[in-house]
């Protein structure tokens, strides 16, 4: 399998194919992996998007937002927010790349 050096038009992920920068592509890697967390817990309790919008603390257009994995519309601070209004704690791990 080519990398990116040796053929632009392969990407390692699809973050990278939609990132100018790696630090982009990480940040919204992270921001992806925790949306689909919030949106596990959202759907494993069995709420609306009302209720689940209750208990994140934001409206219910912006958790319809989050649910359809709108990535664009969330920071990486909003998503932990999130998760801490659910009762979650947020655990960074760094890996050599």
């Amino acid at each position: 399998m080519s990398n990116t050096t040796t053929n632009p038009d392969r990407f390692a992920s699809v973050w990278d194919a939609l990132s100018d920068t790696a630090e982009e592509a990480a940040n919204l890697k992270v921001r992806a992996e925790l949306m689909r967390k919030i949106a596990a817990l959202v759907q494993d309790k069995g709420w609306t998007q009302a209720m689940a919008a209750e208990h994140c603390g934001i409206s219910q257009p912006r958790i319809n937002d989050l649910l359809r994995g709108r990535i664009g519309r969330f920071s990486l601070d909003a998503l932990v927010n999130i998760a801490a209004a659910l009762g979650q704690q947020v655990h960074v791990e760094l890996e050599a790349a």
